[in-house]
């Protein structure tokens, strides 16, 4: 059975939104650095395929077919991208297959298949969907050490009360925590 993995970029106050017309864009860039490129990599596996909303596979079909010759374009480019779309007929970054009208059925029987993990990235409105239909099996939250105030948030307002545990955590030379947790379920009282 394969898992499913959500990778998010966040602030301290839960804000996930960094590129685009952003009023704070690319608030990312000034923490990358070459070791916590690595790490993040090494968090993500060798072998995975990607999970992701209409929106993040059109920015990340825009980047990473031109990003160069290293191990993560290389596996990025590499991975099968199931997309959540109204438009299928537009998805030309490949290998790629489009997750169907009902997206609940799909990511059920592709999480019953043998296979690498799904890994989400981005995806808001896809994370927060796997969350509320108890899909997930691990969340890692790459935190960044700033406060933004406003902007899109991660979760939406729709997702009931969970439990996560902890299970690893790494820092980065800039600042950057990648934590990981294990997804338990609805949070008991």
């Amino acid at each position: 059975m394969r898992k499913i993995r959500i990778f998010e970029h966040i602030s301290l106050d839960g804000i996930i939104e960094h590129d685009g017309d952003y009023a704070y864009g690319a608030w990312t860039t000034a923490y990358r650095s070459p070791a916590g490129a690595e790490m993040l990599f090494q968090a993500y596996g060798s072998d995975f395929d990607l999970l992701l909303g209409r929106q993040t596979y059109d920015i990340f079909s825009g980047f990473w077919p031109n990003a160069g010759d290293f191990p993560m374009a290389n596996t990025i480019n590499a991975a099968t991208k199931y997309v959540a779309t109204h438009r299928p007929d537009s998805l030309t970054w490949g290998p790629v297959k489009n997750l169907e009208e009902d997206i609940v059925a799909a990511i059920h029987a592709l999480k019953s298949m043998n296979g690498p993990d799904l890994i989400v990235v981005g995806s808001s409105t896809l994370t927060s969907l796997l969350l509320e239909q108890g899909l997930v099996d691990e969340v890692v939250l790459i935190t960044y050490p700033v406060l933004l105030g406003h902007g899109k948030r991660l979760l939406s307002d729709k997702v009931y009360a969970q439990e996560l545990v902890f299970l690893d955590s790494k820092a980065t030379p800039t600042g950057i925590f990648i934590n990981s947790y294990k997804y338990i379920g609805p949070l008991k009282r």
